[in-house]
């Protein structure tokens, strides 16, 4: 054991917890959610991480650590006319399709021929209304928002990781400091979980489960297996697929979206600062299970706290938050030449935020990039027939 082991455990839950959280309040909102059970979302998903986290390391013998999904809460937060019921059918559908990705190959094995690029393309025409957020909340409030992007852009230098969790302290000081924030409750008590009703409607299954478990499985997931396979770690995909898709539909029931692999915090639990020894890196699961345990406990203190700033911080930060993950998807889904025509396609459709027959632009963007893929090759095949 070394104090090392501590402090990776609790800086990943912090990064991982502060700096998007703001992002699962917007969601919240979004689908008309309550504060008890905004309350109840953030406070089962903390329970979610701790439970799948703590299990899984102990279990295996290595730092396998859990988060909830960004993009998908960024997702479900640019969608529009679904309630929290209907979410919360979404949510178990998700949970559902991430089991079915563990224990049926060819299920598994159909989604990952979805082509990468049109993947991207979709998180990122997602991802790109919070990130313009942040330019278009400086426009209204410039003295609070640039010095922001300032410090993260000087933080980001030295520790990306840190960077988002910088910016979210300084705007507290700035928020509270300037008399920018609203008084806090005054009556502040412990979570509680609510259950929550699903409701399966078609549309909002297409429109916000399908995608929000495709950008799951292709920007959570997928990354997470990556970073353990860098530090030398053979994660169990299957067994890790059906634990977290199990704690998705659980969890769903009192409000919570999806659990997954954890990428940039669990970049911070696998390296050598942690442990010079592989094989013990496994027991910054305990506490990160401890760290998260305590998120849950006070979660609903916490959602005040944010609940107080003012909107430009709240958009600021989870611009900021979002920032890496839009570079990386755009990236993504420029890289192959071959696709690109398409993945601008899906990107453009998912970013105009069209509704159709009550289904979302993220399904609409997928459709249109896969049906321009399809005909690309279709003019190929016939060019070189012909």
């Amino acid at each position: 054991m070394r104090l090392s082991i501590i402090t990776s455990a609790v800086v990943a839950a912090l990064v991982g917890f502060g700096s998007t959280i703001a992002i699962i309040i917007a969601a919240a909102q979004a689908v008309g959610a309550d504060a008890a059970q905004t309350s109840s979302w953030v406070a089962a998903l903390c329970l979610s991480m701790a439970a799948t986290s703590g299990f899984l390391s102990v279990r295996y013998r290595m730092p396998v650590v859990t988060a909830w999904s960004t993009p998908g809460a960024a997702l479900i937060a640019a969608s529009s006319g679904i309630s929290i019921h209907a979410a919360v059918g979404c949510f178990l559908l998700t949970g559902l399709l991430i089991m079915l990705a563990a224990f049926i190959k060819p299920f598994g094995r159909l989604i990952e021929r979805i082509p990468t690029p049109l993947a991207a393309a979709m998180l990122a025409g997602v991802l790109i209304r919070f990130v313009m957020a942040v330019f278009e909340s400086a426009q209204g409030a410039p003295g609070l928002v640039l010095p922001l992007v300032g410090i993260f852009l000087a933080v980001r230098l030295f520790n990306p990781a840190m960077a988002v969790l910088a910016v979210l302290f300084v705007g507290l000081g700035i928020a509270f400091g300037g008399d920018l924030a609203k008084p806090l409750a005054s009556d502040l008590s412990l979570s509680s979980l609510t259950f929550i009703a699903p409701a399966f409607e078609p549309a909002a299954l297409i429109g916000l489960g399908l995608p929000l478990f495709l950008v799951t499985m292709a920007s959570q997931n997928l990354p997470g297996f990556a970073v353990l396979r860098a530090s030398g770690y053979t994660p169990p995909t299957r067994p890790i697929l059906a634990i977290t898709g199990l704690a998705s539909m659980v969890t769903a029931l009192f409000g919570a979206h999806t659990s997954n692999l954890a990428a940039i915090s669990a970049a911070i639990c696998t390296g050598p600062d942690t442990h010079p020894d592989p094989g013990k890196r496994w027991m910054v699961g305990p506490f990160y299970t401890l760290s998260y345990l305590t998120f849950a406990a006070f979660s609903a203190a916490l959602i005040a706290l944010i609940a107080a700033l003012p909107p430009e911080l709240i958009k600021t930060v989870a611009g900021l938050a979002l920032m890496g993950a839009f570079a990386g998807a755009l990236g993504s889904a420029l890289s192959d030449e071959a696709k690109r025509f398409p993945a601008v396609l899906t990107l453009a459709v998912t970013a105009s935020g069209i509704t159709l027959y009550g289904i979302g632009s993220a399904f609409w963007g997928l459709a249109a990039g896969l049906i321009a893929l399809g005909l690309d090759f279709l003019i190929v095949n016939l060019r070189n027939r012909g």
